[in-house]
């Protein structure tokens, strides 16, 4: 039972809950559409989107790279491979291996790429997920990568095929695999992901697959891979206690699993003869957002010799790494700048180098090529006014750049800088500035500030094609804040603002939204608020917390009701980020719960609620009870859902084109009251 007047929308497909939401949306497009302004905005995104210049982002398969692209004419997609040789020319010539369009006309369905499994060392197979309308939930059917085309269930071939569920499969060798989904009553976690994982035979019953592991009802899930690393082929089965708290377990010969014993709270990772252990907590004399390094053997002997590969500093944190066939590449981020260094094991310890040629300016990541054959790595530069570019680089070579992505607005008359503000109890918070070299600091310019803030995230300078040209070009100044929860100075960033910390994250906002009107780029008349998810928990807090700081507010696919969150779809896999809100953590959740703050009596800005039917991880409820609630209590509310989308909010080019169109639509006309 419940006394919540609003409760009846939580019923995602009910008849009354989709009439409501037909009604708000029409009102939604009735005022926001069929301007110059937004046919402007939408047009120009959609180009963005579809343009034949992108970078084809690809993986490495044997000696084929792959790419899954999608454009105007292909707006589901088509996977598709082509030669290295062929990738470096300005044209190549692309082998298509599934047209999702194709598939989706023949089928009568609408498939949504979820991404592809390719069986090694044969690289003739591949398990292929597809999502109806975008949700978590999907199926995997397997193709034939030579005649091209699926190997259906039934007959000789006998294909496999995983029914539509959240979880996924991976193969262990050519005719078995390893299978979590669910498997009916009993078989899921409360947060809705599976709890058993099952290895499954070709041609037998997939209900009658014996388990490897079942987890409680109460972890977050389990799942099992094989690593098929040559000379060192391991299976490994991971149960997700908590969002921070993992065991992983090496399969033995038996099919008996063997715990290896390192923290819970610390993120394992096995390659080749090593274990690296990334720590989320302290343990012994290791300090949290370390990285280690142990022989694989000597940990499952109880007697490894540990050594530090990285170490945080007050000023630096661990952005990622990844394995080449010899050596470790380390990304580390400087106070939200990226730095690259490389560490190759020996017989005496590992020894460090710079890596040669690491951009000096600008986002990077970096990733490996093929670990299992090379020393090659592949690297993404970017930056807020700098298209990205993709290099190729072996370990001591300069890279060579093989695509870059085309401008798509005018950059020429904007700057990049980075602020620190000081937050409401001392911290230092850092945050990014993009602006018009000549702005007059007369506190006029529209700002759209975003941000984050939690599950160890950090948001780092990237180009996007869509902002540039939908709010810089117009004259918009864009802020991204580096909150507290997020992961740019580690796990230490990322605690300072958990459970009952959170609303430290808000102050950090806040914190930055005045530095904003401080230095005159703005005025709360002109700035607006913005956060997606977590970041849409965010952007409510703003808005019931500190509404004289803002004119518009953006929120997206957003948590707000946080005393109903850990009920709704996969909610309750993030208790340990928020806290939970059946026991007395009640008490600090709901200083947080936007959905309990609504004061009727208090001046709020205009905000727009954008989410879709379809997500299946963080409830549109949670959206749609929040724009009625604020209508009810006589605020100016705008409440738009895509039918389709998933998390991400949109199925296709032409949903994310409108829905980006519909926000900075609402956000131009409430800061500048202008509709061309």
């Amino acid at each position: 039972m419940t006394n919540d007047p609003h409760a009846w929308l939580e019923d995602v497909t009910g008849t009354a809950a989709l009439e409501w939401v037909a009604e708000r949306n029409a009102h939604a497009e009735e005022q926001l559409t069929g301007t110059e302004l937004f046919t402007g905005l939408e047009s120009g995104i959609r180009e963005v989107l579809d343009s034949d210049a992108r970078i084809p982002w690809v993986v490495q398969r044997g000696g084929l790279y792959y790419n899954f692209w999608t454009d105007e004419r292909n707006p589901r997609g088509l996977w598709r491979r082509t030669t290295p040789e062929q990738y470096r020319t300005d044209d190549p010539d692309w082998e298509i291996l599934l047209d999702l369009d194709a598939l989706n006309e023949a089928e009568g369905e609408n498939w949504v790429w979820h991404g592809a499994r390719i069986l090694r060392p044969d690289l003739d197979r591949a398990l292929v997920d597809l999502s109806r309308g975008g949700a978590d939930a999907d199926v995997t059917r397997e193709f034939d990568l030579v005649a091209k085309r699926w190997i259906e269930p039934d007959g000789a071939a006998a294909g496999f095929f995983r029914p539509e569920a959240k979880g996924g499969v991976s193969w262990i060798d050519r005719d078995t695999l390893y299978v979590a989904s669910d498997f009916g009553d009993g078989t899921t976690t409360s947060s809705g992901y599976p709890r058993t994982v099952r290895r499954w035979a070709r041609g037998t019953p997939l209900d009658q697959a014996p388990v490897v592991f079942e987890g409680e009802p109460d972890d977050l899930s389990v799942s099992a891979h094989h690593d098929p690393t040559p000379g060192f082929e391991r299976d490994f089965v991971r149960r997700a206690i908590a969002f921070y708290s993992d065991e992983l377990y090496l399969v033995d010969s038996g099919s008996e699993l063997r715990k290896i014993d390192v923290p819970d709270s610390a993120i394992a990772d096995v390659e080749r003869e090593w274990l690296i252990l990334e720590l989320r907590e302290d343990w012994d004399s290791f300090r949290a957002g370390s990285l280690l390094a142990a022989r694989f053997d000597d940990v499952m002997a109880g007697n490894p010799a540990w050594d530090v590969l990285f170490a945080p500093t007050t000023e630096s944190s661990l952005a990622g790494y990844t394995w080449t066939r010899h050596h470790l590449v380390l990304n580390v981020l400087e106070n939200v700048v990226n730095t690259l260094s490389v560490l190759t094991p020996g017989d005496d310890g590992w020894t460090r180098t710079p890596f040669t040629g690491a951009p000096e300016f600008g986002s990077v990541e970096v990733s490996a090529v093929d670990s299992d054959e090379n020393d090659d790595v592949w690297l993404v530069v970017t930056d807020y006014l700098t298209p990205s570019t993709l290099s190729i680089a072996t370990i001591g070579e300069r890279p060579e750049t093989l695509k870059s992505s085309p401008a798509f607005f005018d950059a020429s008359g904007h700057v990049i800088e980075q602020h620190f503000v000081t937050s409401e109890d001392g911290t230092r918070v850092p945050y990014f500035l993009v602006r018009r070299e000549d702005l007059p600091f007369d506190g006029t310019a529209p700002t759209l500030l975003y941000g984050y803030g939690g599950f160890e995230i950090a948001l780092t300078p990237g180009y996007s094609g869509g902002i540039g040209r939908s709010w810089l070009e117009r004259g918009g100044a864009y802020a991204v804040a580096n909150l507290r929860g997020g992961g740019e100075y580690g796990p230490r960033w990322h605690r300072a603002a958990l459970r009952e910390n959170r609303p430290r994250a808000y102050e950090d906002m806040a914190a930055v939204a005045r530095d904003l009107v401080d230095r005159k780029i703005t005025s709360p008349a002109h700035l607006a608020v913005q956060g997606g998810s977590n970041g849409g928990l965010m952007a409510g807090n703003m808005l019931v917390r500190d509404p004289e700081l803002f004119g518009a507010v953006v929120i997206q696919v957003p948590l707000l009701d946080m005393k109903r969150y850990s009920h709704l779809l996969a909610g309750a896999s993030w208790m340990a980020e928020y806290g939970d809100p059946d026991t007395d953590d009640w008490e600090f959740v709901r200083t947080f719960s936007p959905y309990h703050l609504i004061d009727a009596a208090a001046a709020y800005p205009p905000v727009i609620l954008l989410t879709s039917t379809r997500d299946d991880r963080v409830h549109p409820g949670h959206a749609r009870k929040f724009a009625a609630a604020l209508a009810a209590a006589g605020h100016d509310v705008t409440y738009y859902e895509n039918i389709e989308g998933g998390h991400g909010g949109a199925a296709d080019n032409a949903q994310a084109a409108r829905m980006s169109a519909l926000a900075y639509a609402f956000l131009w006309e409430r800061l500048t009251n202008r509709s061309s």
